[in-house]
């Protein structure tokens, strides 16, 4: 039930827990934010293509950046509303009673589960696989990740089969810990990531647990994306408020981007890269190493997605700030990128943790090629942005492909995205307009979106007429240049990473 005096609180805070931070963010009536926290908390590599996290971490700064929001904007009683939104795949698992982590949070970006994987798809599960959940067999998703788990520690085996563990991604996590423990609950876009889920039926599918040798009793209970779960303490203070939305980022983006109507897409770019197009009210056969997943689900109704998926995209600009020192900061990489008037010659293929859409090659490896005694910091530079942008123009062709849907417009967003060197190339080679958002925050944008909705501070139509375009970037490159370009790019990821 909406609370009846809900539009005169001032803000809805969205908690956008990521791959690298933990962020808070209030936004008022008009989309505009109001208070901002933010944290990174630290990832860990303990083997080549293994990431963990600390889930007990995440949720101390998560919780942290949270108050300090609340305070900021006066407590409790200005406060509509929380929504969460979160880094998908990456899977926690906790004690029961204790609400203890019982191993580190493995990362959607971890490979540890490529031998099941193929072992899986030896045994022909992958169709039944991919029928039901519009998934692929990958490492990326949770369920193999669990799989690995019990292999590895037969004794938390035994505390799933005695019902002494829970499981969840990170939204669960996350609300488990706002309830006070309380309860323990996933959205149908999150639920939808993890291979255990029937976007048929809308539920944990039975022949999917027996799989992957999860038990029932694990898992969360599945809750519309917008809609009031509990109410949660705030600021120290005593007041409390609903938590009433959760989507996974993605899906989040795709809502805050205003992307509500079939065949409008979106682009987020972050760590990875995530092209999304609204597929409307019923499941999609996904083809092209596409995949299909619930967008969101509000009230009884139930939207889809198309989705592709880069796992490196912001994280290789990283990797030459952070492993090469080529660079003090992202800022930096528009100027030098600039700077030159190509690469040379120069294709940097970033598969550090494997392909995405549409390869899904698990095994490969990141590559440069083309490197010559004039290659300079500024060549790698250009080539790690074009990279991006080769990957995106993978999942758009792939997109139109499956669809029969023409692309005529890519609403873009996420930190990369305030590069226009990386836009206007984008839009290059793409060979339509590209669309930054004016509010770059559109992923907790999302979350705030289907909280406010679920308790009156918005309606759908304020929503849509929210959505503005900050600058859109129109394509100017000859299309023999553009289709040059992109087959070096092809040649580079079938030589370099044999797929």
């Amino acid at each position: 039930m909406p609370y009846p005096d809900a539009v005169k609180n001032d803000v809805v805070i969205a908690l956008d827990q990521g791959t690298t931070s933990c962020r808070a963010l209030a936004v008022d009536h008009r989309g505009r934010v109001a208070a901002l926290a933010q944290e990174e908390f630290t990832p860990f590599y303990p083997r080549p293509g293994w990431v963990e996290q600390d889930a007990a971490e995440i949720w101390t700064v998560q919780n942290r950046v949270l108050q300090k929001v609340a305070r900021q904007v006066g407590g409790a009683a200005s406060v509509a509303a929380i929504g969460i939104t979160n880094q998908r795949e990456t899977m926690v698992v906790w004690d029961r009673a204790t609400g203890q982590p019982l191993h580190p949070a493995i990362v959607w970006q971890c490979r540890r589960s490529a031998g099941i994987c193929e072992r899986l798809k030896a045994s022909g599960a992958e169709p039944m696989v991919r029928q039901k959940t519009g998934l692929l067999l990958d490492p990326y998703f949770s369920a193999t990740k669990l799989t690995w788990l019990f292999e590895a520690f037969p004794d938390l085996r035994a505390k799933a089969e005695n019902g002494e563990m829970l499981f969840g991604t990170v939204d669960s996590w996350l609300l488990w810990n706002l309830s006070g423990g309380k309860r323990h609950l996933t959205d149908p876009s999150n639920a939808s990531r993890t291979l255990l889920y029937n976007l048929h039926t809308g539920d944990w599918d039975d022949d999917l647990l027996a799989l992957f040798g999860v038990p029932r009793a694990l898992l969360p209970e599945i809750v519309p994306s917008s809609g009031r779960c509990f109410d949660t303490a705030l600021d120290g203070g005593g007041g409390m408020v609903a938590v009433a939305g959760v989507a996974g980022d993605q899906q989040a983006a795709l809502f805050g981007q205003g992307c509500l109507s079939p065949g409008q897409a979106k682009n987020t770019y972050g760590t990875g890269c995530f092209l999304l197009m609204n597929a409307g009210n019923a499941p999609p056969t996904p083809d092209q190493g596409l995949l299909a997943t619930v967008a969101w689900q509000i009230g009884g109704e139930t939207v889809y997605a198309l989705e592709g998926s880069v796992f490196v995209a912001g994280a290789a600009i990283q990797w030459l700030r952070d492993g090469l020192g080529l660079i003090r900061s992202a800022a930096e990489t528009e100027a030098l990128a600039r700077s030159v008037e190509g690469t040379g010659g120069v294709y940097f293929v970033p598969a550090f943790t494997g392909l995405g859409t549409p390869y899904w090659e698990p095994n490969a490896r990141g590559m440069i090629t083309g490197l010559t005694r004039g290659t300079t910091r500024a060549h790698l530079v250009r080539a790690a942005l074009e990279a991006i942008a080769f990957q995106t123009r993978d999942i758009a062709d792939a997109m139109v492909q499956s669809s029969g849907l023409p692309l005529p417009l890519l609403r873009v967003d996420g930190g990369a995205a305030q590069n226009d060197f990386l836009l206007q190339f984008q839009s290059d080679l793409l060979g339509i307009p590209v669309a930054r958002s004016a509010i770059g925050e559109t992923t907790a944008l999302g979350a705030s979106f289907l909280a406010g909705l679920a308790v009156g501070f918005w309606d759908k139509g304020e929503i849509a007429a929210l959505r503005q375009a900050d600058q859109t970037f129109r394509p100017a490159m000859p299309e023999a240049e553009r289709e040059s370009q992109y087959r070096g790019w092809q040649r580079a990821v079938r030589y370099q990473c044999r797929v």
